[in-house]
């Protein structure tokens, strides 16, 4: 039987190994990659909100703008719900909900209801003329 008034020699114990316990902030964590519209005439940068679908457009009743546009210059050929900006899966994709001005990618009409996948530098007027465009970008 062992004395327990005699310390152990740290020459001939047994090691234990310390084994450290998870760190829970260091999970795994997917990287989101963030998107932003430059707005072309002013070079006004808006971060696009962490939505599967964010709305562009003016303030309404229906479907209220997730991007406001009305206080941008020339903001009143945009239609108060004209365009969406639709995520999946990390891919970003714009569609022309029915303007009456049009969407424009890279100076060519998007046709209500067909989607186009944005890629960095893509051109998004929102209706004709130019008169309010966006460049899209990735963070």
């Amino acid at each position: 039987m062992a004395n327990p008034n005699l310390e152990a020699d740290p020459l001939t114990s047994p090691i234990t190994p310390i084994i450290p316990l998870p760190d829970p902030s260091n999970k795994t964590q997917l990287q989101v990659q963030g998107a932003s519209l430059m707005h072309v005439q002013t070079s006004t940068q808006i971060e696009l909100p962490n939505l599967t679908v964010i709305h562009l457009g003016k303030p309404n009743n229906q479907v209220p703008p997730d991007i406001d546009v009305s206080g941008f210059p020339e903001s009143e050929i945009v239609s108060r719900i004209h365009a969406d900006i639709r995520v999946e899966a990390g891919i970003y994709y714009l569609e022309d909900m029915g303007s009456s001005n049009g969407t424009y990618i890279n100076h060519n009409p998007l046709p209500p209801g067909n989607r186009y996948r944005l890629r960095a530098g893509d051109r998004i007027s929102l209706g004709k003329g130019d008169k309010i465009t966006f460049l899209f970008q990735l963070a």
